[in-house]
């Protein structure tokens, strides 16, 4: 299937930085009723969502509709990837022994029946955090059996005891993301993450599961998304496509990357909606079950999340 483009290829000079944001990229900030009373919520508890950190453009929409992403292991990084706005250090911040509980006790408070954790990278931990991380699962399965959990996870170093432990948590949902095509990776990504590795954790997960990872047979679904507009060609998106198919991930997003600061890497392109339109069916006939692709989706997207949540009740 053909995709209209105007990528740069391997080499070429970058575009300077296309100026104003075209229209289709403008929302609202986040505000009203139903927003105040989950940012209370969280900073009672003290606890960080991903939504505020990575400075998500879908903070009004999710919040306002009752939805968040919670971020464990505190706010700070032990990776700098060009593209991500969350606070980097050599070691995080200490754990919080109680913060598996807390996220039970506020997605209680919230009133959530689909909650969506993620992390920062913790390489200065023995297991990179993934024994913290699956007791936030159990935590909230503790409170109430009936919540879907879906995971954002870091790689944990390729590590498979760590990624054992987050599959035996039993979460729904299982999301590792590439984040771009593989020539970009270097660029992009912390040298400690890499393509390769990534895809290696994807199929991992699937190996891991005692049922195959079929629906309704303790996890059903991987997950995985690409940003698009850093120089990435057409042909490399599609491979990056079969790259995920190959492992067989079955949920794919694909959004725009912003620029969150000056420091971090530049737009070289505002993709269109329809060429996003476009890259939505080619994924779609590569066999992937959903994917979510526009100018403003992030792997953590409420669309996914209707999508998924009747598909795991369905079985």
């Amino acid at each position: 299937m053909a995709i209209e483009s105007k990528p740069l290829d391997a080499g070429a000079t970058p575009a300077p930085r296309p100026q104003p944001k075209p229209p289709w990229l403008k929302v609202r900030l986040g505000s009203g009723e139903t927003f105040g009373r989950l940012k209370g919520i969280l900073r009672e508890r003290n606890l960080v969502s991903v939504c505020e950190e990575a400075r998500c453009p879908n903070i009004g929409e999710c919040w306002g509709g009752g939805t968040a992403t919670f971020m464990l292991m505190g706010d700070t990084c032990t990776r700098g990837c060009r593209f991500c706005a969350v606070k980097t250090a050599r070691r995080g911040q200490p754990l919080d022994p109680d913060e598996p509980a807390k996220i039970a006790e506020a997605v209680a408070a919230m009133g959530l029946d689909y909650v969506v954790l993620t992390s920062v990278d913790r390489d200065d931990l023995p297991d990179q955090g993934a024994g913290h991380f699956a007791a936030a699962i159990r935590a909230i399965k503790a409170a109430d059996p009936r919540i879907l959990v879906e995971v954002l996870i870091p790689d944990f170093k390729g590590s498979p005891e760590a990624l054992l432990q987050i599959v035996e948590a039993k979460p729904e949902v299982i999301a590792h993301n590439v984040e771009t095509i593989r020539r970009l990776s270097p660029r992009v990504r912390d040298a400690k993450a890499s393509y390769a590795q990534s895809l290696d954790v994807l199929r991992q997960l699937r190996q891991f599961s005692p049922e195959g990872g079929r629906p309704g047979k303790d996890y059903g679904f991987t997950k995985s998304a690409l940003m698009v507009g850093l120089g990435e060609t057409e042909a490399e998106l599609l491979q990056a496509m079969d790259d995920l198919r190959s492992v067989d991930v079955n949920i794919l997003t694909i959004g725009q990357y912003l620029q969150p600061t000056k420091k971090h890497l530049e737009v070289l392109e505002y993709v269109p909606p329809e060429r996003f339109e476009a890259l939505q069916r080619a994924a779609e006939a590569k066999g992937f079950l959903f994917v979510a692709s526009g100018p403003l989706v992030r792997s953590s997207y409420r669309a996914g999340e209707f999508f998924l949540r009747n598909a795991i009740e369905q079985g």
